[in-house]
């Protein structure tokens, strides 16, 4: 197996690498081998741990297109934005440790970013049940092409859910992704993303599911201390992202069009 030259896609997976998820590791990697018609690089953005090759599953140590981004320091901001810069594809997109991707997951959302020219393209999540089954998560946002700063109209309330859109969900261009990054948050890291993407750049949401969301005991979102102060402290954060950019573009201010124009990576 050649490492890819010029791969279409990067994906990158923060992980702490605890024995409890490597067998999920593999699996993750397992539906990126059969990824469709697309040339994929992987970025493993360790999250305050050793990346030494005898501590992931030998099938991914040896893959040549994975690339090991090993951080000492904890902290799920960081890992993702410190893995952008091992990125040499031009387009972007995220998945964790302990979910999967469907056979189609990278093509659909490249193939329709390819063809239109816009910065993000998005698929529908499922949830994926220990016994198989899955359930395709309804998002707020709708199908179809979404103007910049549009995708934050369809989140009311930051204290009452997340935002109408999952990170996962999305496939950016390398650029755009890099100029928005992750914020700073100790966790939530990934709504300030979502909003900052969708917020300077149009993109679209495709029908396809292209990405399952693992339902396990050891998710960190099912935890009962999970939804505490600094869960909320990231949704009004990132909401508040959202509003920004969209009354920067919706306010016929030129002035904060203008920043707004600076801000989006050109095309």
């Amino acid at each position: 197996m050649h490492r890819i030259e010029h791969p279409h896609v990067a994906v990158i997976t923060p992980t702490g690498l605890r024995p409890e998820r490597l067998g999920y590791l593999s699996e993750l990697h397992r539906s990126l081998l059969s990824q469709e018609n697309v040339a994929w690089e992987w970025i493993l953005s360790t999250n305050g741990v050793d990346a030494s090759p005898e501590r992931l599953p030998p099938e991914i140590a040896t893959d040549p297109r994975v690339k090991i981004c090993s951080r000492h320091r904890p902290g799920a901001a960081p890992a993702r934005n410190t893995a952008l810069n091992y990125v040499t594809a031009p387009y972007v997109t995220a998945a964790d440790d302990d979910d999967l991707l469907s056979s189609r997951s990278l093509a659909v959302r490249y193939e329709r970013l390819v063809e239109t020219g816009l910065g993000w393209v998005a698929g529908h999540s499922a949830d994926l049940a220990a016994d198989g089954t899955l359930t395709t998560w309804a998002c707020p946002t709708p199908v179809g092409r979404h103007e910049a700063g549009e995708v934050w109209t369809y989140w009311p309330s930051p204290m009452e859910s997340k935002p109408p859109m999952g990170h996962t969900m999305i496939m950016a261009r390398t650029d755009l992704a890099r100029a928005c990054g992750h914020g700073g948050m100790h966790k939530g890291e990934d709504y300030a993303f979502v909003m900052g993407v969708t917020g300077r750049s149009s993109g679209e949401l495709l029908g396809h599911v292209v990405y399952h969301y693992r339902d396990h005991e050891h998710q960190w979102t099912e935890q009962a201390d999970y939804r505490d102060q600094a869960e909320y402290d990231a949704r009004v954060f990132a909401w508040n992202i959202g509003k920004s950019l969209h009354r920067a573009r919706h306010s016929g201010d030129d002035t904060a069009a203008e920043t707004t124009q600076r801000a989006e990576v050109s095309r």
